[in-house]
């Protein structure tokens, strides 16, 4: 009878009742049906590019690697400033929610400057790092002049997506989940059309291949942005934060200071960990073109999977940073516990469908049998290793939720580089190892990371207040 009621008392702390999974699902879905659009059609566009051919394919891969980059710095940079604003809408301080939206203006325009700087002046550079395994000189120059084509166009594009970043953000933040659900299902359909028109020339337009799946984003991001903000403005009501936005844009000494200790941890974790990221593919691609492009195929679908941990990570966010912020610890220890196994449940679910599926992507690809082949087996991998992924997900935002971006800056992005850049940097230079053994040998790498994040969780470290 002990050992029953034992195990009562552990699945109750696992498992929520209907009205908790009503709530999450209430945030949870609209993120995941936006971020599910938006990569189902992003796989659409991938494949379309990767019916031109094996090298359109690659060069797109490596741009839109690069630019992952920069995406996840504004991530990063609004993330430390969205602490404060799901915290600040806790406590109905509107003021504060604008302040905070204020601070994530300066601090986007700032990367965005940045970024199109170094893509300017050193984007062939950045884009060589990737080609050099093994492959003709013909198809590495016209994977670079590819590549080259279809960042300068995606440069453009850049001013929308950072302000639909602060936009969407602070919306989601404040419990607004739909407005950019929607404005993200618009943006992904105009952008499929625009590809199907333009990349084959379709409807008496000229078939412009890379440049015009390019030119299909930037138009579909200006699409976005316009209709997140104009709403926003327009329902001032709903969104009181928009009030007097601009006013000013001054942000108070004492806040920013406070946003600059917390966030400034956060932005470098996302530069680093996406930099990592990028180096840790650069390793995989000096064994030749083919990785590149199996790895752009596999890393397609498993976005497309991978949305399910994502939204519940972000609902960690929200959830218990309006908990935090509201001062109901023991509420938000309980809520977390629960929003972690039901990521794992949800993810090792969508794991075992990906596995089956491996072996159809690939032959939606114009590409040759060894890029199909490697892909598969990406794939399979991928699909093994989601349920991990998606407790590291929700330990990171647990973390982060109460303002401990320090020790996520450790967990995250400094893990990535001394344990998963190291792995990748060793076995593919001075191993005879397969990739896909070393692709599987850096993931295992972070079964470390899972011990450290369930220690720092259950030691709750996170449990305080940053607002009051």
């Amino acid at each position: 009878m002990v050992k029953s009621n034992t195990k009562s008392g552990f699945l109750h702390k696992l498992i929520g009742d209907r009205a908790f999974y009503k709530m999450v699902l209430a945030i949870a879905v609209p993120i995941m049906i936006q971020n599910g659009i938006t990569n189902f059609v992003n796989m659409l566009d991938n494949i379309m590019i990767g019916q031109v051919g094996t090298e359109p394919m690659s060069g797109v891969a490596i741009v839109n690697q690069l630019i992952f980059v920069y995406n996840l710095c504004l991530f990063g940079g609004v993330s430390g400033a969205g602490i404060f604003t799901a915290q600040y809408f806790g406590q109905k301080n509107d003021e504060g929610v604008r302040q905070t939206v204020r601070f994530k203006l300066w601090i986007v325009t700032i990367i965005t400057l940045l970024t199109t700087t170094l893509f300017l002046t050193a984007g062939p550079s950045l884009i060589r790092l990737y080609l050099q395994g093994e492959g003709t000189a013909e198809s590495v120059a016209a994977t670079l002049h590819y590549g080259q084509q279809y960042l300068l166009i995606m440069l453009l594009g850049l001013l929308p997506f950072m302000m639909v970043q602060v936009y969407s953000s602070t919306l989601r933040e404040c419990g607004q989940t739909i407005l950019p659900m929607k404005a993200g299902i618009v943006a992904v359909f105009v952008n499929l059309i625009l590809n199907y028109i333009l990349i084959y020339g379709k409807l008496g337009a000229p078939a412009l291949g890379v440049q015009g799946a390019a030119i299909a984003t930037v138009i579909s991001r200006y699409t976005e942005a316009a209709i997140v903000l104009i709403h926003t403005h327009r329902h001032k009501e709903q969104n009181p934060f928009a009030a007097g936005l601009y006013r000013t844009l001054k942000v108070p000494a004492n806040l920013a200071k406070k946003i600059i200790v917390k966030g400034m941890p956060l932005l470098l974790n996302e530069a680093l960990w996406a930099a990592g990221v990028a180096m840790v593919a650069q390793c995989y691609s000096v064994r030749g073109l083919n990785v590149v492009a199996a790895q752009n195929i596999s890393n397609t679908i498993n976005n497309v999977f991978n949305i399910v941990f994502i939204a519940l990570g972000d609902s960690v966010a929200i959830i218990v940073g309006q908990l935090l912020g509201a001062g109901k610890m023991a509420e938000a220890r309980d809520t977390d516990n629960k929003l972690i196994a039901f990521s794992v449940f949800c993810c090792t679910c969508m794991a075992a469908l990906m596995f089956l599926l491996s072996p159809l992507f690939p032959m939606l690809y114009n590409t040759t049998d060894d890029v199909r082949l490697l892909a598969r087996h990406f794939i399979m991998a991928s699909a093994l290793f989601m349920p991990q992924n998606a407790f590291l997900h929700a330990s990171y935002f647990t973390l982060r939720s109460g303002g401990k971006t320090v020790v996520t800056f450790l967990f995250d992005s400094v893990f990535i580089w001394v344990v998963s850049v190291t792995i990748a940097f060793t076995l593919s230079r001075y191993t005879a190892l397969p990739v896909l053994a070393v692709f599987i040998l850096v993931q295992s790498g972070d079964i470390i990371k899972c011990l450290i994040g369930f220690m720092l969780v259950k030691k709750g470290v996170w449990l305080q207040n940053i607002v009051s």
